[in-house]
């Protein structure tokens, strides 16, 4: 079983991450965009260009399945990517976890890029999914850029700054980016710092572990993580083989996948 993963960068270490603990014996491919990242400055026609290229060069190698492990990739070239590819290859795209966050109860929180945040899309998720939760839009400038990066500093800044605009009693935060998912602790820490004294534990919802259990069903796989981890792992800088970015290996997700064997 091979399934593929495509982002402009490392926002799609969370998820094939929980594809490699779900399934240990399949094999990765991942296909990035380093000539064109960010995608998120592009236009939507821009953007779509990019990234059902990254699609196609992923197809060439045949996986089962591929995930669009990417927010702002989904909004904008979702459909281009599945008239291209489906129904060869399945795909599955990435959206904010809305649904369930509000399903339980108290006030949402949803931590997204500038350009997701307040977007007809992202209030079209709320106004279908929040079920009339109080939801609070929560723009994150330069969040995701640091990540990418690994610059500690910098996501420090800026998950202080998106801190600053959460309210102090949110029960639920969705991380509305996939890069967001690799500094879940961060941002516990700088939303507990602003006082939280009698409150519930946050809950936090990413995308990964949907997008990859989803990515299981539509191939009709079960989850297996006890198999043996025979998969290998291949990578795609902008259409040519290459190597996991160092940046991926500040992060657990990437370490865990830079643990596995080659493809050959």
């Amino acid at each position: 079983m091979k399934i593929a993963l495509m982002d402009s960068g490392i926002g799609l270490l969370p998820a094939a991450a929980a594809v490699r603990r779900l399934r240990p014996d399949a094999d990765l491919l991942l296909s990035n965009d380093p000539d064109g990242m960010p995608w998120g400055p592009r236009t939507p026609e821009d953007l779509t260009g990019r990234a059902l290229a990254v699609a196609l060069a992923a197809a060439e190698h045949r996986p089962q399945v591929l995930i669009v492990a990417c927010n702002t990739a989904t909004v904008h070239a979702l459909p281009a990517i599945r008239a291209a590819l489906e129904p060869d290859i399945a795909v599955i795209g990435t959206v904010p976890a809305i649904k369930p966050a509000a399903a339980g109860g108290g006030k949402v929180a949803i931590w997204a890029t500038p350009a997701t945040t307040g977007s007809a899309y992202q209030r079209g998720l709320i106004h279908d999914f929040a079920g009339g939760a109080e939801v609070t839009e929560v723009p994150c400038p330069g969040l995701a850029d640091a990540v990418e990066h690994a610059d500690p500093d910098a996501v420090d800044r800026a998950v202080a700054a998106a801190a600053a605009l959460t309210p102090r009693d949110v029960r639920t935060v969705v991380l509305g980016c996939t890069h967001y998912e690799m500094v879940e602790d961060r941002i516990l820490a700088a939303l507990d710092a602003r006082g939280r004294a009698g409150l519930p534990p946050l809950v936090f919802h990413g995308s990964a572990d949907a997008v990859a259990a989803q990515a299981l069903r539509r191939v009709g796989a079960e989850p297996a993580p006890d198999a043996d981890p025979t998969g290998s792992l291949s990578v795609l800088l902008s259409g040519r083989p290459g190597q996991l970015p160092a940046t991926a290996l500040g992060y657990a997700e990437g370490r865990l996948l830079a643990a596995i064997a080659p493809a050959h």
